[in-house]
């Protein structure tokens, strides 16, 4: 009887072992098998690939202080603002984590069809925090609301999604008017307002505010798109490539 107990005990916990090699080996491929240039979405709280598809999740909470931090959840944050503009009022809302999950191709392409960016989430900078295009809440161009952007050029929304539709300050700052500063939907990369030593106008960009050309990241050559300093700041015309999805 000995025999056969122990027998069925062994038997079991091969099974097991067996069940969980098979779970782990039928997952998507882990952050760590993912391409360097990827890591450095560093706001992500999980970030794996399901097939051709780049899957990312973030809080969309910034990094750095804010005076939209105030009487948050995370006020350790807050911090008045202190930039240079003069017309600078409080926009309705404040800083809340929410729930992105981002789809965004592995491999971006032209799309045959262009689309037009949506209004809300169009993509995720490094940090995690969206991007918005260049129209407010009800699809004008923006004007009353770049007084609202606090010192590092972000805002929330009434529902307290905070995003940036231009230049992210923080971030430029911190990595360089050159570096990598997040993805659009379409999986191509948005860089920052200078490249090769110059800045960067909207005439140097196509009509979707990128172009094609060789990065520190990709020496092969990618299009890419630039953030500029005047309208429409990240994206133009809309996609240039078939853009994934955001859910929140």
């Amino acid at each position: 009887m000995k025999k056969i107990f122990f027998g069925s005990v062994t038997i079991f916990f091969a099974s097991i072992i067996i069940l969980c090699s098979c779970s782990k080996s039928s997952n998507s491929v882990r952050t760590t098998d993912l391409p360097a240039v990827y890591k450095k979405i560093y706001g992500a709280t999980n970030m794996y690939a399901e097939g051709d598809v780049l899957v990312i999740q973030c809080k969309g909470l910034p990094d750095h202080k804010s005076p939209y931090y105030e009487d948050t959840k995370d006020s350790a944050m807050y911090e008045a603002y202190n930039g240079e503009n003069p017309g600078f009022m409080l926009a309705m809302g404040k800083i809340e984590a929410m729930n992105y999950t981002f789809t965004i191709p592995l491999h971006p392409k032209e799309a045959e069809h262009k689309q037009a960016t949506q209004l809300g989430p169009i993509g995720i900078a490094v940090n995690g925090v969206p991007f918005f295009n260049q129209y407010n809440g009800m699809g004008q161009a923006l004007t009353t609301e770049i007084n609202t952007f606090d010192q590092y050029n972000g805002h929330p929304t009434p529902d307290n999604a905070y995003h940036y539709h231009a230049e992210p300050y923080y971030l430029t700052t911190n990595k360089g008017k050159d570096a990598l500063l997040g993805f659009l939907l379409d999986g191509f990369p948005v860089y920052g307002p200078v490249e090769n030593g110059k800045v960067i106008s909207n005439d140097s960009l196509d009509n979707y505010h990128g172009h094609f050309g060789v990065t520190a990241d990709y020496p092969n050559g990618i299009y890419h798109y630039h953030i500029t300093s005047t309208d429409p700041y990240i994206n133009g015309d809309g996609y240039y490539g078939e853009p994934g999805t955001v859910s929140f």
